[in-house]
């Protein structure tokens, strides 16, 4: 047998505000939420489990609300979360979402993810700073690859 991703979770300090960009900028439904008691039982803890609202019904993302700060690049761990569309033009429609919502970008608009690749994305941050791509798998064969001796999605 052979592993693949299942699902990934990602602490965040605000849980409604992670939900409100999860849900409502990048498009996944809330499968469920939930609490439990904190560490002694003496705080409250939630979480919520994020994915599409048909199909298989199994979540793509849970969100863990029990992190005291923003998420820190330079420490081990999670690198980056990568999530992949259907096409160019529906990354664009996604830029045009975080725009609005005022996200940051790494790189200014859809790059490619290296010299002469087909693929590309967009790369920008979460409400507690956890880097994010949104790519496609072909269609950026015109965009600019902002690295050229490394892959794009590597350094920002």
């Amino acid at each position: 047998m052979t592993l693949r991703t299942g699902h990934v979770g990602l602490n965040v300090t605000d849980l409604d505000r992670s939900l409100a960009f999860y849900r409502d900028v990048l498009g996944f439904g809330v499968l469920g939420e939930g609490k439990s008691g904190g560490e002694g039982g003496d705080g409250e803890r939630r979480y919520a489990f994020l994915g599409p609202l048909s199909g298989d019904g199994l979540p793509v993302l849970t969100l863990w609300q029990q992190a005291g700060g923003a998420y820190e690049g330079g420490l081990a761990g999670l690198h980056h979360l990568a999530l992949e569309a259907e096409s160019v033009e529906r990354v664009r429609e996604y830029e045009t979402a975080l725009r609005a919502y005022g996200v940051t970008f790494a790189h200014d608009g859809l790059v490619a993810h290296g010299e002469g690749s087909a693929s590309g994305g967009i790369f920008f941050h979460d409400p507690d700073g956890t880097r994010l791509e949104i790519f496609a798998a072909s269609g950026a064969e015109d965009a600019p690859a902002p690295h050229a001796s490394a892959p794009t999605c590597g350094f920002f």
